[in-house]
């Protein structure tokens, strides 16, 4: 039995019924990631001793009538900028290889809290700058749909991991998109939580205001059962607002007639005649289940990217000033000052696409620049959070493509910086504006590759995205 290629769901319950042992579900997945692991390199480190241990450890729950968690037995990838006590996280950077916390990230002490098994760390673009998962150290991953393409960035390694049967679900973090466009580009489904649902205590910082952890997984029940497990308030995160989630499948599966936008701005020029197709069926599909579906403006939309990029990268001017040498990670020993160290690791250990978003970022902050590049932007920022709210008024959610265009081919944009952020238009502004957004499947190319739908709710509506996306994944028959 493929054990990687059931859902979550699927899984646990064979689980928990006695129909597999943790330890023979676990150990033929790690077989399973190693051997495919070696194509996609889609993991940066596979534990495979640390996931038989805690396997062990929920066989002996169960022969001693043990209470379970809800999650016993089920394997899970984390995203390498989430902490994990003991195990490797380098951000996809040789500035942190080597670099193993003392500690873990709140949402992983939920999980395993639950007795979920983490079975490895997936490749990532550094720092969660990219659109493609071509800018890891630890080398680029490929799409398991077509391997002359890219699965989407920066979280590609988790949505590989998904989409080749290897785990039923993953983690990642989406900063402006990068857990819903690789989502689209591998077809599976992928949320990107209201900012403050789920502590960013643990994530390796980015941008600060716009890091969110976000799911990946084969189906949207998997998600919102995994969401209600790591949605809880954490004081540690003084962002973190959320009461905790409880979601189940009846819950989910009560499908609303939900009044929902088309914001015009998202189905205009540049988008592939493809996905524009796809994604107007599943709308006509939603009307036939009832829905209303309205036109709406989102007129501020063309400031997003260029409100995003200006913000993102100061932001991580500021945060990624910490990598030095001199605590952890990558050091330079070719030096003879200390000023020479900083130099060299930094110019060493950082790549070029983080290099180039660290200098756009000190130069919008820098002295003369701030009010004509950061301050501006935070007030389009604030415009586009009120077209939002305005949206919100009438409409219960919005729908638009999740990526501008299907996946693209490996190398096709990485010596084209703009082409590659372009990549991002329709994902942005949701990071800009606070708010959860969830990608799910909803066609295919002419080529095989699939097309993703993005479904974007007000703050703390994730209940109603999850009935929605329910509801319409069976309709098209994409759930697992």
């Amino acid at each position: 039995m493929n054990f990687g290629r059931l859902s979550a769901d699927k899984l646990g319950e064979i689980i928990s019924s006695g129909g597999a042992k943790p330890s023979e579900a676990i150990s033929a997945i790690l077989e399973n990631a190693r051997s495919e692991n070696r194509r996609l390199n889609c993991f940066i480190t596979i534990c495979e001793e640390y996931a038989l241990a805690i396997a062990d450890r929920i066989e002996k729950k169960i022969s001693g009538n043990e209470p379970l968690g809800r999650l016993a037995g089920i394997p899970l990838a984390v995203k390498d900028n989430i902490i994990t006590k003991d195990i490797a996280t380098t951000c996809g950077s040789r500035i942190l290889d080597g670099f193993v916390p003392p500690y873990n990230a709140t949402a992983i002490d939920y999980i395993l809290s639950e007795d979920a098994v983490i079975i490895g760390k997936t490749n990532m673009d550094e720092f969660g700058m990219g659109s493609s998962n071509e800018n890891s150290y630890f080398g680029r991953v490929i799409n398991p749909i077509n391997d002359e393409y890219v699965p989407g960035g920066s979280s590609g390694g988790s949505a590989c991991a998904v989409a080749a049967g290897l785990v039923p679900w993953a983690l990642g973090s989406d900063t402006g998109g990068s857990v819903r466009q690789p989502a689209s580009f591998c077809g599976i489904v992928g949320l990107k939580p209201t900012y403050g649902a789920i502590s960013r205590y643990g994530l390796i910082a980015f941008g600060s205001s716009l890091d969110q952890i976000g799911i990946l997984s084969r189906n949207v029940k998997d998600c919102a059962l995994l969401f209600s497990i790591i949605s809880r308030r954490d004081y540690r995160d003084e962002t973190c607002m959320a009461a905790q989630y409880e979601y189940g499948a009846d819950d989910i599966g009560q499908f609303e007639r939900l009044k929902i936008g088309l914001p015009g701005e998202y189905f205009g020029e540049g988008i592939d005649p493809e996905v524009s197709r796809s994604v107007h069926g599943s709308i006509k599909l939603l009307e036939k289940l009832g829905c209303e579906i309205m036109e709406i403006s989102l007129p501020n939309t063309d400031k997003a990217i260029a409100a995003y990029y200006i913000i993102a990268n100061a932001e991580a001017s500021s945060n990624l000033a910490r990598y030095d040498g001199v605590r952890y990670g990558f050091r330079s020993e070719e030096c003879k000052n200390l000023e020479g160290m900083y130099k060299l690791t930094r110019g060493r250990g950082f790549g070029d696409e983080v290099k180039r978003r660290i200098m756009l970022g000190t130069y919008a902050l820098s002295s003369g620049y701030y009010d004509a590049y950061y301050l501006k932007a935070q007030k389009a920022r604030e415009i586009i959070r009120r077209d939002f709210k305005r949206a919100f008024s009438e409409v219960d959610l919005i729908v638009t493509p999740t990526s501008p265009t299907p996946a693209f081919k490996l190398g096709e944009k990485i010596a084209d910086p703009l082409a590659m952020y372009l990549s991002d238009v329709y994902t942005v502004s949701v990071n800009l504006a606070y708010l959860p957004a969830i990608s799910i499947p909803c066609g295919k190319t002419s080529s095989g590759l699939p097309i993703g739908m993005q479904i974007i709710g007000d703050a703390f509506g994730e209940r109603k995205i999850f009935k929605l996306a329910y509801g319409l994944e069976k309709e098209l028959g994409f759930e697992f």
